[in-house]
């Protein structure tokens, strides 16, 4: 459908009252007749839900040790690089986020 960028916008209210009440039946019965296109090989097996069971499932993911440049935050306990240091109380080492 073309749509005239040009033209000037009329809003719902001057919409409602321009409507003929032939109109605004066929546009309920037009937004009532859309249908769901669904296809019949898709069923509820082919859904993944949230909770599903993935005890099958295998992950490979490489550990990289702590370098010397990096610390461990002693507030939230992720590793970070030195450049993220904000405050060093003796053996306490916080990052920016959680200072």
């Amino acid at each position: 459908m073309a749509t005239d960028y040009d033209a000037p916008r009329r809003t719902e209210t001057e919409d409602l009252r321009e409507d003929s009440l032939e109109e605004l039946k066929a546009r309920r019965s037009e937004a009532q007749a859309a249908a769901v296109d669904v296809d019949e090989s898709d069923t509820a097996e082919s859904f993944e839900l949230p909770g599903a069971d993935l005890s099958g499932e295998e992950l490979s993911v490489r550990v990289i040790p702590k370098q010397d440049d990096e610390f461990t935050c002693s507030s939230c306990f992720l590793v970070y690089h030195r450049s993220r240091l904000a405050e060093e109380n003796g053996n306490q080492l916080i990052c920016v986020d959680c200072a």
